[in-house]
C-alpha cells in the first residue's frame, strides 16, 4: 500500500507510534545537553534552556568512554570479520563440494541453532579460564565466531549461484580456491553485506558474554562500561554525563545503519537473498 492511500485515522497511529519510539531517544538527547547540577534539583529541567556541551566535552578529556568506544570496534569487527571468512568458506564448501558426510555435518551444524547460549556458557567460561583468554581480545572475539545462522545462511546463498559457472571455470584450468574467491565471493555480496552487518549489530549490543569474560575496566566494552556507569552515576558522574556517555556510544552504530540500510530493510523484508 502506498503511502498516500493511508487513512487519517491510520496516519494519527503511525505519528502516535513514531512519537512513543521517539520520545526515549529525545529525551536521552535532551538530558546529555544539560548541567549536572540542574539535573540533581529537578530532572524537568531539561525542558527548558540554557544547555551546554560540558558534559560531552568531559567524555573527551577524561572519560574511560573512548576507551570502551575502542574495546568495542575492536571486538565487532574482529568478529564481523572473522564471522565472514568463516561462514563463507563453509558455506561455499557445503554447497559446492561433495565430501564424506557433507549433510551429515550440515544437519550437526544446523543443531547448534537450537542450542542457546547459556546453556554452554558454565564450560566455556571454565575453558576460557584454563585457556587464559579472559580480559583479551581474542576471548571476546572468538565465541562470536561460532554462527550457525552465518554458515546456514551463506550456504543457502551459494547453492543458488547456478552451478555452470564452476564448470566453465573448471574447464579453463582455475582451481576451487580460484573458482571460490575470483568467481563466486563477488556474487554474494548483498549476503556478505546483510551477515556482516547484523553480527556487527550483534556482537556491538552483546552484554551476556563480555559480563563475564571481561572483568577489568581496560576491557570492558560500551555495554559493560555504561552499565558499570548507571550503577553509580548519582554519587560520581552525574545524569547528564551518563545521557552524553549514551548519546556518543550510539554514534558509531548509527552511522553503520545509515551506510547500510538498505541491506538491513532488505533484511527484514525476507528479501536478502536477492
Amino acid at each position: 500500500m502506498s503511502a498516500h492511500r493511508l487513512s487519517p485515522v491510520a496516519w494519527i497511529l503511525v505519528l502516535l507510534g513514531a512519537a512513543i519510539m521517539a520520545a526515549p531517544l529525545l529525551w536521552t538527547l535532551l538530558l546529555s545537553f544539560k548541567a549536572n547540577g540542574e539535573l540533581m534539583r529537578d530532572s524537568a529541567a531539561a525542558f527548558s534552556a540554557p544547555y551546554t556541551l560540558e558534559n560531552y566535552r568531559a567524555i573527551l578529556q577524561g572519560s574511560s568512554l573512548l576507551r570502551w568506544l575502542a574495546n568495542s570496534l575492536i571486538v565487532s569487527l574482529g568478529t564481523t570479520a572473522g564471522m565472514l571468512v568463516l561462514a563463507s568458506l563453509a558455506g561455499y564448501g557445503f554447497a559446492r563440494i561433495d565430501f564424506p558426510f557433507r549433510r551429515t555435518l550440515f544437519v550437526f551444524v544446523l543443531l547448534g541453532l537450537a542450542v542457546p547460549e547459556q546453556a554452554v556458557i558454565l564450560p566455556r567460561h571454565q575453558l576460557f579460564a584454563t585457556l587464559g583468554l579472559h580480559n583479551s581480545y581474542t576471548g571476546l572475539i572468538l565465541p562470536g565466531l561460532v554462527g550457525p545462522f552465518g554458515v546456514f545462511f551463506m550456504t543457502q546463498y551459494f547453492r543458488a549461484i547456478p552451478k555452470e559457472l564452476d564448470e566453465a571455470a573448471l574447464l579453463d584450468g582455475a582451481s576451487r580456491l580460484t573458482i571460490f574467491w575470483r568467481v563466486l565471493l563477488p556474487l554474494t555480496w548483498p549476503a556478505q553485506a546483510t551477515l556482516g552487518v547484523f553480527t556487527f549489530l550483534g556482537s556491538w549490543n552483546d552484554y551476556w558474554w563480555p559480563l563475564i569474560s571481561a572483568t577489568r575496566s581496560e576491557r570492558f566494552t560500551l555495554t559493560i562500561g555504561l552499565a558499570s556507569s548507571q550503577m553509580n552515576y548519582a554519587q560520581t558522574s552525574g545524569l547528564g554525563f551518563l545521557m552524553a556517555q549514551a548519546v556518543f556510544a550510539s554514534i558509531p552504530i548509527l552511522i553503520v545503519y545509515i551506510v547500510f540500510q538498505k541491506q538491513i530493510v532488505r533484511a527484514m523484508a525476507g528479501t536478502a537473498a536477492r
